[in-house]
């Protein structure tokens, strides 16, 4: 396999149009931050999906000061695209870093995108959803069922594709995908148009609870316990010129993963405001309890995460079969920080 650091001129002029769409400028500091003297921090740009409740730990990291520990000035933008063009965005340095499902980048990055992963942040936001009387109890039973899904690249179509790979079960042939605005899933569900919903948070926990759904399965189940789904991905050239900037990214996004954890009360009302409706501080609570806020894994560990990953995707034809995904790892997964233990902290 052979691992381009670039992409190409036609690829970086249409990934332009694309990520343009996606950025929005936010303030440079949230308001808590207002006044403060940030002239003798670095200044980096962190792309955010303010409304995806699992990245709430940034919320965390510019409120409670974890940045400013390590001599960042954070300027947040908001991001309202698909995680992809998030990807795009970091590649073509229209942001520094940012979170994205490695379910995701993980094709993008094949393709030879300049971003590296630093620390896997959290598992558990991925949600396969029915109602009580479809008659679905495992995955083995989407069999000839309709499935929605936001878009057919999505991670999560992924994750519940190999789990029936696994089972001998062609996703793309013996499973109807439909594609669906996220905010219409339930719709769908009610009027039988599918039988099942494959949902990521804060959408899927949502639906769950207010439409009395059974949640079939889950990231969580398994070996994907010890499996991070997400990852903060940091621009390739930051990595390689400032690894001393690279470093402090990492450990101050760490650092809110576990307060994340270890106060989710607390984060659900730091992360409250960012929330579109009238979501409770309570329901945020309640969903980040269900993540693993505390598995954040870096070098080693997450090049295994990594690898299991690719290996999975292959079988679904997502990562190509030549692809060495030992080398793949070494390449987009970089030790940034000192010679530690993986960084993973038991509940």
């Amino acid at each position: 396999m052979t691992i381009s650091r670039g992409i190409s001129r036609r690829g970086f002029i249409q990934t332009l149009g694309v990520v343009g769409a996606g950025l929005v400028a936010a303030p440079a500091l949230p308001v808590w931050a207002a006044g403060e003297d940030t002239s003798k921090l670095t200044t980096v740009k962190l792309a955010w999906g303010q409304t995806a409740v699992c990245q709430s730990p940034i919320s965390v990291a510019l409120k409670q000061g974890f940045f400013k520990k390590y001599g960042l000035n954070v300027e947040p933008v908001n991001f309202s695209g698909p995680t992809d063009a998030l990807l795009q965005a970091i590649a073509t340095g229209q942001a520094d870093g940012g979170i994205g499902m490695a379910l995701r980048w993980l094709k993008p990055l094949e393709q030879g995108f300049d971003v590296d992963l630093t620390v896997g942040t959290h598992g558990g936001c991925m949600r396969l959803l029915t109602s009580k009387d479809s008659g679905i109890k495992s995955v083995r039973d989407l069999v000839g069922k309709n499935v929605a899904v936001t878009d057919q690249a999505s991670p999560l179509r992924n994750f519940f594709a190999i789990q029936l790979a696994k089972l001998g079960i062609d996703p793309d042939t013996q499973v109807n995908w439909v594609q669906y605005p996220a905010d219409l899933f339930g719709e769908a569900l009610r009027k039988g148009e599918v039988q099942a919903l494959a949902a990521d948070d804060p959408q899927g926990w949502l639906i769950k609870k207010h439409d009395g759904l059974i949640e079939v399965d889950n990231n969580l189940n398994g070996e994907y316990h010890n499996l991070a789904c997400c990852v903060l991905g940091l621009r390739g050239s930051l990595v390689r010129e400032q690894p001393e900037v690279a470093r402090a990214i990492t450990q101050a996004i760490i650092d809110a993963q576990q307060w994340t954890a270890d106060h989710p009360a607390e984060t659900a009302k730091i992360f409250a405001p960012f929330v579109p409706g009238n979501v409770s501080p309570d329901d945020i609570a309640a969903m980040l309890r269900e993540h693993t806020h505390n598995h954040h894994s870096t070098g080693e560990q997450l090049r295994k995460e990594v690898v299991t990953y690719l290996n999975e995707l292959k079988t679904i034809k997502v990562i190509r079969e030549d692809t060495d995904v030992q080398r793949f790892a070494a390449h987009y997964v970089p030790d940034v920080l000192p010679a530690a233990p993986a960084h993973q902290h038991s509940a």
